[in-house]
């Protein structure tokens, strides 16, 4: 939606972090990453995707675009914050 009003990809990230902040979102720390999965641990993840009906695309460990999406949809669903990235925390309450 925001690169619908304005093409520029820094305006629109910058937007979307505002309203993320404005909503209660916390603030962004680069400095400490949240844990990522192993291989067997994201094909677990995708496979647990899929059989709540999103298409991942191969299920091969591999975070993908399908996967990532998949994830979005499901860290809104359940109150995390919505960036693409597999945790631990969301194979757990998946």
């Amino acid at each position: 939606v925001y690169l619908e009003w304005n093409q520029s990809f820094t305006y629109a990230l910058t937007a979307a972090v505002l309203a993320a902040r404005l909503a209660g979102a916390p603030q962004f720390d680069p400095r400490t990453p949240e844990q990522g999965l192993t291989g067997d641990q994201m094909k677990a993840l995708q496979t647990k995707l899929e059989a709540k009906g999103y298409d991942v695309g191969t299920v091969d460990g591999i975070l993908g675009t399908n996967t990532r999406e998949a994830i979005r949809k499901e860290q809104m669903r359940l109150g995390l914050p919505v960036d693409g990235w597999p945790t631990p925390e969301l194979l757990a309450k998946l």
